[in-house]
C-alpha cells in the first residue's frame, strides 16, 4: 500500500489511513477484497484519471482494429476445430439483476423465447460445440453478491449436461459516504444497500482470487472469451479464436459499426501508440459531440472480449491493470454515496498485441428492455439449437427502432399485453404509448404510432401500415 499512498496529498493519505481502519474492521469481506478496495480509492484521490490529449487520437488502422472479413476461417478438420476450442473458456458477466425489466433475481434466468432464459440458450450453446466436437469447453458464471445464491441454486439442473459450470463472485465493495468518507457499512448498513460490485474490470482480480484462474491455465486453457450474458448474439466464433492463436494476441475487443442508437458506446482509438478504449466520460465536453458523430468515430465496443489466461495471471500478479475508474455516484436512504468502478474493455491498453475486430452486428444483440425482447421474440428472428438466429426475409441490415411506454416496462405487463408477439419483419419504426393491447397475429410495417387516450384493443390479425 506504500507505493499507492506515495503519490497522495497530506489530507488524502490521511483519509486513506482512516478509510484503512474502518474497511479492516468489515468481516464481511475478504482481505483481497479489502486491500482492492483501498487501491482503487487511493488511485481515485491522487488524481492519476488519464486525461485523453484530444489532439493525439489517432483513428486506428485495419491491422489494429482487423475487418472480419479480412480474417481467415477456421480449419475444417473437426479434430482440429476440437483442439482449438479445447483451449478456450467461455465466461459470462452474471452480476445483473433483472430489476429495471421488473424481475427478481438474476437478469440472465428472464425467458427470452420458447420458455427459454438467456441461461438456458448459452448452456445449449455450447453443449452443443462439446458434442460435436468432442471438446470440453467449461462456461464460467461470474456473479456478484446480489446474483450468487439464486445462481447457485439454478444451476443445478443443468448438472447431467455434457457441460461443466464454474461459478465465482466478483469482488464485493463498500459504499463511500461522501460527506466523510467513510464505508457505509460501518455506520449501520449492514444490509446489501451498503455495499457495491465494482464493474466488470474487476473480473480479471477476481478470476484470479477464485483461484479458477489457476485452475484453467492447468488444463491447458488459454483463451477466455467474457461477454455480457444478456448478449444474446455473443456466441462462440471459431475464426476469432484461431486468429488469436495464430497471431498471439493478448487481447481482442469485438467492435461494431455505430448507428445513432450507439452514441454513447465506447470507441477504440489509437493514442499514443497503443490501441485503447475511449469512453464517453473522458472526452473533454467541447469534444462530445464529435465524439457522438458516426463519420470520426465509426465502431463502438460491443463488450465480447478475447483475453489471453496467462496475460491475465502475469499482470494481476504485476497489480498492473489500473483501468480508468468510473466514479457512480448514488444515495440510499438520503445518503450521498460513491461508488468506483472499473471497465473490463479499459484494460485493453495493458496488453501486449491487442486488437479490436470489427464484427457484424449480429453479434451484438443485447437485451436490456422489453422493446429488445419484442425483438428476439418477433418473426425477425428464430431459434436453432440455442442460437437465435435473423431471418433472412428481412431485408434491412439495421433492426426496427421500437418504443414502448411505461405501460410495457415489465416483462410481465409486456406479456400480458401480446396475445402474440405481432410480425415485424417489414416494420421500419413503431411508438407505442398508453394503454394498447395486442390482438393475436397482427402484422406492422412501415413507421406505425399508436397512441392512446383510454383503453385501445388491436384486433386479431390486424395490419398496420404506416
Amino acid at each position: 500500500m506504500a507505493a499507492a499512498a506515495a503519490t497522495l496529498s497530506p489530507d488524502h493519505a490521511d483519509k486513506i489511513s482512516k478509510l484503512q481502519s474502518s474497511v479492516s474492521a468489515l468481516d464481511q469481506i475478504s482481505e483481497n477484497e479489502k486491500s482492492g478496495f483501498i487501491s482503487l480509492v487511493a488511485r481515485y484521490l491522487s488524481g492519476e484519471a488519464q486525461h485523453v490529449e484530444w489532439s493525439k487520437i489517432q483513428t486506428p488502422t485495419d491491422e489494429v482494429v482487423v475487418p472480419y472479413e479480412t480474417v481467415a476461417p477456421p480449419p475444417e478438420d473437426p479434430a482440429k476445430i476440437g483442439e482449438l476450442l479445447d483451449k478456450l473458456v467461455v465466461l459470462k458477466l452474471n452480476g445483473g439483476l433483472g430489476t429495471t425489466m421488473g424481475c427478481t433475481g438474476p437478469k440472465s434466468v428472464i425467458e427470452v423465447r420458447n420458455g427459454l432464459t438467456f441461461l438456458d440458450l448459452i448452456v445449449q450453446q455450447i453443449e452443443n460445440l462439446n458434442s460435436k466436437y468432442g471438446c470440453k469447453v467449461p462456461l464460467v458464471l461470474m456473479n456478484s453478491f446480489n446474483t450468487h445464491d439464486d445462481t447457485i441454486k439454478i444451476v443445478e439442473k443443468y448438472s447431467n449436461s455434457n457441460i461443466e459450470i464454474h461459478t465465482f463472485n466478483q469482488s464485493q465493495y463498500p459504499r463511500l459516504v461522501v460527506e466523510d468518507f467513510v464505508p457505509l457499512p460501518s455506520k449501520g448498513h449492514a444490509g446489501k444497500d451498503g455495499w457495491y460490485p465494482p464493474g466488470h474490470g474487476d473480473v480479471f482480480p477476481s478470476l484470479k482470487n477464485s483461484g479458477k484462474l489457476d485452475l484453467f491455465l492447468s488444463q491447458g486453457k488459454e483463451y477466455v472469451f467474457v461477454a455480457n450474458s444478456d448478449n444474446l448474439g455473443a456466441i462462440v466464433d471459431l475464426k476469432i479464436l484461431s486468429h488469436l492463436i495464430q497471431n498471439k494476441n493478448e487481447y481482442c475487443m469485438e467492435v461494431t459499426p455505430k448507428t445513432l442508437a450507439d452514441v454513447k458506446g465506447g470507441t477504440l482509438i489509437s493514442y499514443e501508440g497503443k490501441v485503447q478504449l475511449l469512453e464517453i466520460a473522458q472526452v473533454p465536453d467541447q469534444h462530445v459531440d464529435e465524439f457522438k458523430s458516426i463519420e470520426k468515430f465509426k465502431i463502438f465496443n460491443t463488450n465480447n472480449l478475447w483475453v489471453n489466461l496467462n496475460a491475465i495471471k502475469k499482470l494481476v500478479e504485476a497489480d498492473a491493470l489500473k483501468m480508468e475508474i468510473i466514479p457512480n455516484p448514488k444515495e440510499v436512504d438520503g445518503i450521498k454515496v460513491l461508488q468506483l468502478e472499473t471497465a473490463a474493455g479499459a484494460a485493453i491498453r495493458f496488453f501486449d498485441n491487442a486488437i479490436g475486430i470489427n464484427v457484424p452486428r449480429s453479434r451484438f444483440l443485447p437485451v436490456k428492455a422489453t422493446s429488445d425482447l419484442l425483438l428476439v421474440q418477433s418473426d425477425l428472428y428464430t431459434l436453432e439449437d440455442g442460437f437465435v438466429i435473423r431471418n433472412k426475409a428481412r431485408v434491412n441490415p439495421a433492426n426496427p427502432s421500437i418504443e414502448l411506454g411505461p405501460e410495457f416496462k415489465k416483462v410481465g405487463d409486456f406479456l400480458k399485453r401480446f396475445k402474440s408477439i405481432p410480425s415485424i419483419i417489414e416494420l421500419d419504426s413503431l411508438k407505442v404509448t398508453g394503454d394498447v393491447w395486442f390482438g393475436a397475429g397482427v402484422v406492422l410495417k412501415g413507421n406505425v404510432i399508436i397512441k392512446a387516450d383510454s383503453k385501445l384493443e388491436i384486433p386479431d390479425g390486424a395490419v398496420l401500415e404506416n
